[in-house]
């Protein structure tokens, strides 16, 4: 039997001998249920493609310092055995660093914690021990799947764009030493950098033990970046390949949905494969960003803060659902078939969906009121506010506490540094009727850091509670390794507040479940006494501006019912939303562009199904949320139900048409009316 192999030489890719064109895509396992891999992987192979690219998180597989997940979303052996079965080759890129709009661009939010600081994406030794040991663990795993050894690894990646970062080679050779290692000498190891002079020179390890690969914008000309590309590679040891040819973009929380057209990018892709280039699609299907593991982007400075939505869409051409009856794929699939000698599969049809209406919700619990249930031996104290890493809370939510004595005057705080967003209350334990604490406002990176607190006759000192919101470490650029949480002291009328309690909120993430659950309380605080349900409806003042968890139920009477759901959030303020225990990620309908939450059919079952949200701000005063079949809503099913309520309007195709904000004035009426008026009621709005 002749050896397998997968070789460069002669400026081309060599699979066994003949030559071979790597058409490929990235597909990360990470933002897909398992139970839809192989959904996603035939769709990927009927576009065309024969190589699936994915990133390998730390932070998914090592949430805990020691404490390793293999297992679910996280089995990764079980992702590579099945692109196997499927006859998919893999281009494989474990980092350690992965950028990829994932939390900390896949390093573990732990290793923020350490003292000294650990310097990051270095030759630092203490970090490289670290990695030295993740790398010690991971290597082995994927060892038996390289191409030489039978598997479908072709491919293994050094870093993720360091020419963008910085330019210690000394670290990269590190890397390739450690990869070489536990991988042998056989394997083609790759670097991926920007197509400019400066990142490869900064990023590339010249010579043929690593093979230089370059990205850039798509609808740049390719073939003289290419040619640039060569002159990183040893002579013969340079096929052209762009490893991340995008079809689409990331978008952030408040700005449009990132689109690019569908006969642009065909007409982009086919300048590289119509001259024998390579390309990998970056994305062919994006997925989801579940739980708390979705990234964020600085712009100008650090306090210029973008933190990423919950759908990872991309406008990819397979969709976050699944979809494939869109014209972006139906044009790469053309451009595709044009250079490719086999037929191409068949393609699947799009998966059903499924709407199970209105979902009534009840207030079951006030998050403060569950804070009793915390173990008292994970609060932590200290002087002055810690971050959030250092008390061992890596992602969601930590409570700060403290208490000062009362003023006839209005006092002031000021917190210069937290990260990323603040909601800032008050009780005064003295006061009969006030057993909850009061909203005062909110502070985050980018607003103004003075707060007034309201002017309180209070015969005991006051108590300050600050929840702070870790809404994904940065994953790219020169501030990404931010801590979350009050990084400074906090002032008040000018004099440092000092005697904190930290309480970590513990919450489900993509791979953790915590020992203390306030999601599932929060489910079965419905069986509360009538008393208490009472007491939640009729409270008055700021209620509804205290985070509190809102439970509904809904059931799926026959198995062959359950489909995939969208769930509208329209109305609602902020927060985040678990079905069936599973975190389905942040909601913020009035912020956009995202209004709606992907529920995959593998969340939900037969029988009763429950819907748990935190929500941080503002419930809908209805107390409803939608599930439907679709990512749009009808403009006719659109009400103005009060002042408070935040409206999206969208296309069929995706594109925001108008996001609006409270108050509602008359002219924003007026514009509603308008954009209405100019789309034809013909269900295209």
């Amino acid at each position: 039997v002749k050896p397998r192999s997968f070789e460069i030489d002669d400026d081309k890719f060599w699979k066994d001998g003949e030559f071979f064109r790597i058409i490929g895509g990235d597909l990360h396992y990470f933002r897909v249920l398992p139970q839809y891999w192989e959904d996603r992987l035939v769709r990927a192979k009927a576009l065309g493609l024969n190589t699936i690219q994915t990133y390998v998180p730390w932070n998914l597989h090592e949430p805990q310092p020691g404490k390793l997940v293999f297992e679910g979303i996280a089995d990764l052996v079980s992702f590579l055995k099945l692109c196997h079965k499927l006859d998919i080759l893999v281009m494989l890129r474990p980092g350690p660093y992965i950028c990829g709009e994932w939390d900390l661009g896949g390093f573990p939010a732990w290793l923020l914690a350490i003292e000294p600081p650990l310097k990051l994406r270095s030759s630092d030794p203490a970090y490289l021990r670290l990695v030295d040991n993740w790398w010690g663990i991971l290597l082995p795993k994927v060892a038996p799947f390289l191409y030489n050894n039978g598997g479908p690894i072709i491919m293994v990646q050094i870093e993720n764009e360091f020419g963008s970062y910085g330019d210690d080679k000394a670290y990269l050779h590190h890397l390739v030493k450690l990869a070489q290692g536990h991988l042998g000498d056989g394997i083609i190891l790759y670097t991926t950098d920007g197509g400019s002079r400066e990142n490869l020179e900064k990023g590339t390890i010249r010579g043929d033990a690593v093979f230089s690969t370059v990205d850039f914008t798509t609808g740049d000309d390719p073939w003289p970046i290419f040619k640039l590309q060569k002159e990183f590679n040893a002579p013969g040891k340079s096929p052209p390949l762009s490893s991340e040819f995008y079809t689409g973009w990331l978008t952030h929380w408040g700005e449009k949905n990132a689109k690019t057209g569908a006969d642009f990018t065909a007409s982009a892709l086919e300048k590289i494969l119509s001259q024998n280039g390579s390309a990998v699609l970056y994305m062919v299907h994006g997925g989801t960003n579940f739980g708390f593991y979705n990234g964020a982007n600085t712009g100008v400075d650090e306090s210029d803060y973008k933190p990423d939505i919950t759908s990872y869409d991309y406008d990819a051409p397979i969709s976050e659902s699944g979809d494939v009856e869109n014209a972006k794929f139906n044009a790469l699939r053309r451009v595709i078939e044009l250079h490719t000698a086999a037929s191409l599969p068949s393609v699947p049809s799009d998966n059903g969906k499924m709407g199970y209406g209105p979902i009534q919700l009840q207030k079951t619990a006030f998050l403060f009121d569950l804070l009793d249930n915390i173990n008292p031996a994970d609060v932590v104290e200290s002087e002055n506010p810690l971050s959030m890493e250092s008390v061992g809370q890596m992602f969601g939510f930590l409570l700060y506490v403290s208490e000062y004595a009362p003023k006839d005057d209005k006092s002031v705080l000021l917190i210069p540094e937290v990260h990323d967003r603040a909601q800032v209350f008050t009780l005064c334990h003295s006061e009969d009727n006030s057993r909850r604490p009061t909203r005062v406002g909110s502070i985050d990176r980018l607003s103004s850091k003075k707060l007034g607190l309201p002017n309180a006759k209070c015969a005991s000192n006051i108590s300050l509670f600050v929840l702070v919101e870790n809404q994904g470490h940065v994953n790219y650029g020169p501030y990404m390794f931010d801590k979350k949480g009050i990084l400074s002291s906090v002032f008040l009328d000018g004099s440092i507040l000092h005697g904190w309690k930290m309480i970590p909120i513990p919450f489900h993430n993509l791979n953790e479940v915590p020992k203390i659950n306030l999601i599932i309380e929060a489910a079965h605080s419905r069986f509360i006494t009538v008393s208490t349900q009472r007491e939640l409806k009729d409270k008055s003042g700021n209620v509804s501006e205290v985070p509190a968890f809102f439970t509904g139920h809904f059931f799926i009477e026959n198995a062959n019912q359950i489909h995939d759901t969208f769930i509208s959030f329209s109305g609602w303020g902020k927060g985040i939303a678990v079905v069936n225990d599973f975190n389905i990620g942040r909601y913020w309908p009035s912020y956009g562009p995202q209004c709606n939450l992907y529920v995959p059919a593998p969340i939900l079952r037969h029988g009763e199904n429950v819907l748990v949200i935190l929500e941080l701000e503002s419930p809908s005063p209805e107390l409803v949320i939608h599930s439907g079949d679709q990512l749009t809503r009808n403009a006719e099913t659109l009400k103005i139900k009060s002042t408070h309520d935040a409206f999206c309007i969208w296309h069929k195709d995706g594109r925001l048409i108008s996001k609006m904000w409270p108050h509602l004035s008359r002219s924003e009426f007026q514009r509603i009316d308008a954009l209405i008026n100019e789309n034809p009621s013909d269900g295209s709005v």
